[in-house]
């Protein structure tokens, strides 16, 4: 029955009495309570100590300088100015009879000619014999005579009363204060993780629009809430990005599997000779190639979005690697009649996959080139900036209007002016990914003649 009713009582406790920040904070209150008042007591019997120490070695040590004479009076005068009753001393024989004072006997124990020490001793006086510890020391005199000067230590058991009265008074005091605190924080930190839960379970629903507060401060709540936003952020963008996927997916797909549905139905109508069926044929693979190809670079910006190709990572130098793609795509520039520039100003070595950088480089210099009239100029170069490399290509072509910077290297966008090219609307969005995988920044140039620029952080020495 008692274990129900604990059962019952602790669980209509209030949610902020049963959280940790409050329990911890009470319980960190009572300890520090406790063990401040145990230091107190430490320090103030380790000083009181080292008073009666340095108080019983500096009277012995004046007694034992007196003549003979005049140590019976010097005993009588220390034990007659002692209304506390808290001083000893005691002349004994050097065979152990006591001859002044008021200790019975020569303490048993005592080292003589020793540093003070404590000692159980048994005091005669006027009220009887009574016993004490007291802290003494020991001097055997020229005479032979030992002399023994003590004090008692009852006053450390006073200052421990003093503090356990203390104790007992102040702790519910700060048991109280700390009950307090512990549960203010305890309500402030419940509020903050109520209204956290009812955001995560909105985010769950399916409102990736919420976002998790913040206060602007270094609290570990707003460090935890800016790296879910920023999480919550990426997962939007990703989200939108799936929902759009499918749909462009499956535009882009039907239009060249309905030209090749179109192109066999009707050379099956209107095929009459092998020469025919082969240039359906030739058609159809053509079409096919299309759809594949836009698989193909799905596919390959999803491997490199995913980063499979970290590993890789090894010394890339740009120089080299511009120079080849100049190569590459000189004689296309020659057939359509474009100036291909290529110039290196830098010879930096950045850290990355060369295959990944060189099609993001071709990628750039291929829709230069066919963007760009005939007559017209393309440059690839390479330019040392203040910490990176920047390789640079400039056309002469139409350039990318200021409302479409922002949607160009988005999945299947292409631009009004490319409708009538060959291409799937991904070439952007692959060098987009090659550059963020490497941690560069890829920028483009609005207006006539296109701008494109990726900026390399060169490696730290």
């Amino acid at each position: 029955m008692s274990v129900a009713l604990d059962s019952f009582s602790v669980h209509h406790l209030p949610d902020f009495v049963r959280t940790t920040t409050f329990r911890w904070t009470a319980s960190a209150f009572a300890c520090c309570i406790l063990l401040f008042s145990a230091f107190v007591y430490w320090e103030a019997a380790a000083y009181m100590l080292t008073k009666i120490d340095a108080s019983i070695t500096e009277e012995i040590l004046a007694i034992a300088g007196d003549p003979p004479d005049r140590q019976l009076s010097a005993i009588d005068d220390r034990l007659s100015q002692d209304p506390r009753r808290i001083k000893l001393a005691g002349l004994f024989g050097p065979d152990g009879h006591r001859i002044a004072g008021n200790l019975e006997s020569l303490p048993s124990g005592l080292n003589v000619d020793a540093p003070v020490q404590t000692a159980a001793v048994v005091r005669i006086d006027q009220r009887g014999h009574e016993k004490e510890t007291v802290r003494a020391i020991a001097r055997r005199l020229p005479s032979g005579k030992v002399l023994v000067i003590a004090r008692s230590i009852d006053e450390l058991k006073e200052l421990a009363e003093v503090v356990a009265r203390t104790l007992l008074l102040g702790l519910p005091l700060a048991l109280g204060l700390g009950l307090a605190i512990g549960m203010v924080l305890s309500v402030r930190v419940q509020n903050r993780v109520v209204e956290l839960n009812a955001l995560v379970r909105r985010i769950v629903a399916g409102d990736l629009r919420q976002r998790l507060p913040t206060q602007g401060l270094e609290h570990p709540f707003d460090k935890l809430a800016v790296i879910a936003n920023g999480m919550l952020d990426e997962i939007e963008t990703l989200v939108h990005e799936m929902a759009g996927v499918g749909n462009e997916i499956a535009h882009d797909l039907r239009t060249p599997l309905t030209r090749v549905r179109l192109h066999l139905e009707r050379g099956r109508a209107s095929a009459k000779t092998t020469e025919q069926w082969e240039t359906i044929a030739d058609r159809a693979i053509g079409g096919l190639d299309q759809a594949l190809s836009l698989i193909t670079a799905l596919l390959r910006i999803a491997e490199i979005e995913h980063s499979h190709r970290l590993a890789g990572f090894g010394d890339v130098a740009l120089a080299d690697l511009i120079r080849e793609v100049g190569d590459l795509y000189e004689p296309i520039a020659e057939d359509k009649r474009i100036t291909l520039r290529v110039t290196s100003k830098d010879d930096a070595t950045v850290r990355g996959d060369r295959d990944l950088l060189l099609e993001a480089v071709a990628n750039l210099v291929d829709n230069a080139l066919k963007f760009t009239p005939a007559g017209g100029c393309v440059e690839l170069a390479l330019v040392h900036g203040r910490n990176e490399s920047i390789v640079r290509i400039t056309d002469t072509g139409p350039g990318i209007g200021e409302n479409e910077r922002e949607v160009v290297t988005r999945r299947f966008y292409r631009s009004d002016k490319s409708r009538n090219t060959f291409g799937v609307g991904l070439g952007l969005s692959l060098v987009a990914a090659i550059v963020k995988l490497h941690g560069f920044h890829l920028s483009l140039t609005t207006g006539p003649g296109c701008v494109a620029e990726i900026v390399c952080a060169l490696p730290s020495v």
